[in-house]
């Protein structure tokens, strides 16, 4: 498909509806070559921008902020019941048990490192080395961890899980983790089959939903998942929240997260000088510390918007987007997509891929400086699996402007439900013409990171 036909094709689907508002969506760009154009945001799988809606929310709430569980005050009043009613929506969106937790944490790194502090003794963890490093490495320090290959296809991912969990020794408690869907290729993974696999073998299941949840309806009775873990920078909400949400009984058994004030219920002094602390049984046992309410009522906001919006429809239109970069570049034979389930897995609105000829750094920075077009390059976070994508064990990102076939890097576009359309088309015109006839302007590595050099044209 012609660059120039992309976001015409995409707008003219009867399923594909307007984007919806976020911040910054009109921000101007300087461009090296001269003049300025609107930003594309186009690495949503790092940080999404904040819906309009989210910011709306949050502002009109900010002049009634107040301290949370900590005050007789109407303002203090206020602002714990919004926390705590932020706390419902959250689990109403995730569909959860009753009995269920909804923890608020900082990220979803922070959520995962929660629950690696909170598994029983004994537990054995496994896990895929695809997964981002924040599901990867909590549970080094918790026990026993088992890494298991990258599989080729679901049903393989299904299959090794099932052979490791049977062959574990001793059988014990066990915790899988998997991703919902990968910050590297986008793929979705076979959740509800994993977690059925992992209960058949008695261990539970931890999600990583934080490339999920922004982009598919995520239910924690029908995937049959244990708990569920998210990030709201990634769900369209700023201020630094997480969420860990699911079964009580190992929260409940472990020492709290942090100590500290919230978390305890009573602190007497003993007659040998020392304290007896009692903890809370619920989701405050994990929470110390003053609450970071506006973070929490973001999330929620974006929890409504999203659900009022509809899953079905914002995945309709993230399909379009992902099929117009496909189809925008399936004839310039130097861009290759990274997969490890192959081309025509489903997936969300994530791309990630290398150019022949080209350093990954040299091409990203030519798209921001150029073209006013932010991707990602690197290894995203989530190294065994790039590198085993990429075909090396070894390797950095090389030097700017080398064209190092062996340079152990790579370019992700990501998108999301406030992506316009001419984003889309801007990108994959931009792709095609620095492919064609190279970057306009001369750049150098400076810091580890390629920039635009002040020496001026190519």
């Amino acid at each position: 498909m012609p660059a120039a036909a992309t976001a015409t094709a995409v707008a003219a689907e009867p399923s594909v509806r307007a984007p919806l508002p976020v911040l910054g969506r009109d921000v101007a760009v300087p461009l090296v070559t001269g003049g300025e154009v609107t930003y594309a945001a186009l690495d949503q799988a790092a940080s999404a921008p904040a819906l309009q809606r989210v910011w709306d929310d949050v502002a009109a709430y900010a002049p009634y902020y107040g301290s949370v569980h900590r005050g007789a005050g109407y303002l203090s009043q206020l602002s714990t019941d919004l926390f705590e009613n932020a706390r419902r929506t959250v689990a109403d969106f995730l569909d959860c048990r009753d009995g269920d937790e909804v923890v608020f944490t900082r990220s979803t790194t922070d959520s995962l490192n929660l629950l690696a502090a909170a598994l029983p003794d004994g537990c054995e963890v496994f896990v895929f080395e695809t997964e981002h490093h924040a599901a990867l490495l909590p549970w080094r320090r918790a026990g026993r961890v088992t890494f298991l290959d990258a599989p080729d296809s679901p049903a393989q991912a299904v299959a090794a899980l099932e052979r490791a969990l049977a062959d574990r020794d001793p059988y014990g408690p066990a915790l899988v983790c998997v991703t919902g869907a990968s910050n590297v290729t986008g793929e979705l993974w076979p959740v509800r089959e994993l977690a059925a696999a992992a209960h058949a073998h008695g261990a539970r299941i931890v999600l990583d939903a934080a490339q999920l949840a922004p982009h598919r309806a995520v239910s924690v009775r029908e995937l049959d998942v244990d708990w569920v873990a998210f990030s709201g920078h990634k769900l369209y909400a700023p201020f630094g929240s997480g969420v860990l949400a699911g079964r009580a009984d190992w929260l409940r058994e472990a020492e709290p997260y942090l100590a500290g004030g919230g978390a305890s219920r009573t602190v007497v002094r003993r007659a040998d000088g020392g304290v007896d602390v009692r903890w809370h049984e619920t989701a405050a046992r994990h929470e110390a510390g003053s609450p970071n309410v506006i973070g929490a009522y973001a999330v929620a906001s974006a929890c409504k918007a999203l659900t009022e919006a509809g899953f079905e429809a914002l995945a309709a239109r993230e399909d379009a987007l992902v099929r117009a970069v496909r189809e925008g570049l399936a004839d310039v034979p130097e861009v290759r997509f990274l997969s490890l389930f192959g081309d025509d897995a489903p997936r969300v609105g994530v791309l990630s891929f290398v150019v022949d000829g080209w350093n990954s750094s040299h091409f990203a920075a030519a798209l921001s400086a150029e073209y006013g077009i932010g991707v990602r390059d690197g290894l995203f976070c989530a190294h065994p699996l790039v590198r085993r994508l990429l075909g090396g064990d070894t390797g950095g990102a090389g030097e700017c402007g080398a064209p190092e076939a062996g340079a152990l890097n790579a370019i992700r576009v990501s998108f999301g439900a406030g992506t316009p359309e001419e984003h889309v088309a801007r990108f994959v015109r931009a792709v095609r013409e620095l492919v064609r006839a190279g970057a306009r302007w001369t750049y150098r590595t400076v810091d580890g990171r390629c920039v635009p050099d002040a020496s001026g044209r190519a």
